[in-house]
């Protein structure tokens, strides 16, 4: 397996449902991510603009190669209402050899 080829989970939140729904369909129909979860609601807790706050988000778990992760940054960064998206690249110890293959085969 290549470096290119070694599997990431992206973790980016998002505002409401349906923005999860759009990214969920945008990503995997451009072929940037073999799946993505939308996890139920979590609250984040953060500092923007020198105050703190606290947000009800959902959660999505992307995966994708890791030679697609600039390309899918660049389309979260330009669909996403947040000026600042958290796109946090965590790259997979251990994948099944079936599920790398799919995955894989999901993005070219």
């Amino acid at each position: 397996m290549s470096t290119e080829e070694q599997l990431l989970v992206i973790l980016c939140t998002v505002p409401d449902e349906d923005t999860a729904e759009r990214f969920a369909t945008g990503l995997v129909e451009a072929q940037l991510a073999a799946c993505v979860n939308v996890l139920g609601s979590v609250t984040s807790f953060y500092r923007w603009q020198g105050k703190l706050e606290h947000s009800a988000e959902l959660q999505l778990l992307i995966k994708t190669p890791r030679g697609r992760f600039d390309e899918l940054a660049r389309w979260i960064n330009a669909n996403h209402p947040y000026e600042i998206p958290e796109i946090v690249a965590i790259p997979a110890e251990r994948v099944s050899e079936k599920y790398l293959r799919w995955a894989l085969e999901q993005t070219r």
